[in-house]
């Protein structure tokens, strides 16, 4: 049995030109073979890839596999803990210490008391673009600077500082750089947050990491949080509503129907999270010998968890690859994960998209690719979050 098992060699594995919002033809065809294939890290150790809906979720949820970084047996030395506050590469009770100071914080109900306030920078970043007129780059007019203000508000970093962190962000999650650059963005962006913390522990002011100051978490740790926190709010976002925008307007018919239909909000919200996938794959390693889909999974392997071919699979999803905003089991999607980790969040991105994308349909009701859609810039599969580099838009002046 175990000698017919697909076997996957490579990873990350391009897209295919002109089908930009789906997955890789390598993780399709694994999943086709079945949800669990063979698959060999970079580093050349052993593992497996998990493609099917139903076993990622099921390893999402057990508690025998682990997030912790240091048992990430994907090289051939090992991995260092995650630093302190870190807590997306930790497992409980570690996990549990950082996050649930937080969890009241990111509620439902906190959330939507935010709407009025994103609106109001949704209008805004709106209105500069008519008022500069078409064409446009959507992301650096539109996708980038809503959430990059949204998160840095709720943190309380002060608005001066915005352009920097945002280009410290895009240069260690882009998958783009050297191992130079990105190290440096990232202790410019550590160096940065280090003297955020001692300011807010200083003079606190209205806003989440100030509350925070008022905890046991040290000011390393509240640094390491801080950095998850912007990166995760900022750029998994702003990558969604640029992409989603793109997947918009390649599929006219859905496009319009959300134009005509704001009931419909929603449910395109939760159907562009599942088709996209930003966050396409993370990774677990088996604490003990685990049996999953009929093949034993041993103690210290590690498993690729593939959110994008999951949430494409046809086990769960009807017409998966089809883009339908009027989907009914859209629902349980794994975008924002599952089980412990999953996205803290997840409500506010929810908020952010509706308002976002509503404005956007509503405000420019001719709105265009400005350029074929192939001469849209992509990030590479090598990115932390897939997503759209560059999109030029135009529309019909004084339509609005």
């Amino acid at each position: 049995m175990n000698e017919s098992l697909h076997t996957v060699t490579a990873l990350p594995a391009a897209r295919p030109a002109d089908r930009p919002f789906d997955p890789p033809a390598e993780l399709l065809d694994a999943r086709r073979h079945g949800p669990i294939s063979r698959y060999t890290h970079p580093g050349g150790r052993p593992g497996w890839l998990i493609t099917g809906y139903d076993l990622v979720r099921s390893v999402l949820a057990d508690p025998r596999f682990s997030s912790r970084r240091e048992l990430m047996n994907v090289v051939d030395f090992e991995l260092p803990p995650a630093p302190p506050g870190e807590f997306l590469l930790m497992d409980d009770p570690q996990h549990r210490r950082y996050r649930k100071p937080l969890a009241g914080r990111f509620t439902v109900r906190r959330m939507r008391l935010l709407a009025e306030r994103i609106e109001q920078i949704t209008a805004e970043c709106l209105d500069a673009m008519e008022q500069t007129g078409p064409p446009a780059d959507l992301v650096t007019a539109f996708a980038k600077p809503i959430p990059t203000i949204v998160i840095c508000e709720l943190l309380g970093v002060p608005y001066e500082d915005r352009g920097s962190f945002q280009e410290q962000i895009d240069t260690f999650m882009g998958g783009e750089t050297s191992e130079e650059e990105l190290m440096a963005a990232y202790t410019a962006t550590q160096e940065y947050l280090a003297e955020l913390v001692a300011a807010k522990r200083a003079n606190p002011t209205d806003d989440v990491l100030s509350e925070l100051t008022g905890t046991d978490l040290t000011d390393e740790e509240l640094k390491g949080i801080s950095l998850i926190l912007l990166a995760a709010g900022f750029d998994t976002t702003a990558n969604m509503l640029s992409l989603g925008t793109f997947a918009l307007l390649r599929n006219p018919e859905q496009m319009a129907a959300l134009r005509a239909d704001p009931a419909l909000t929603d449910g395109a919200v939760e159907e562009l999270l599942r088709y996209l996938s930003v966050a396409k794959t993370f990774m677990r390693t088996a604490l003990e010998d685990v049996e999953l889909g009929g093949r034993t999974i041993e103690a210290g392997t590690t498993v690729v968890l593939s959110y994008h071919t999951a949430n494409r699979d046809p086990e769960r999803f009807a017409d998966p690859d089809v883009l339908d905003l009027r989907r009914q089991d859209a629902g349980g999607h794994l975008a924002f994960s599952h089980g412990i980790h999953q996205c803290l969040g997840q409500q506010l991105a929810r908020v952010e998209m509706r308002v976002a994308f509503r404005a956007l349909v509503d405000r420019f009701p001719t709105l265009r690719l400005a350029v074929p859609a192939e001469e849209v810039r992509l990030r590479p599969e090598t990115a932390d979050i897939y997503g759209v580099k560059s999109l030029p838009v135009t529309w019909d002046k004084g339509e609005s």
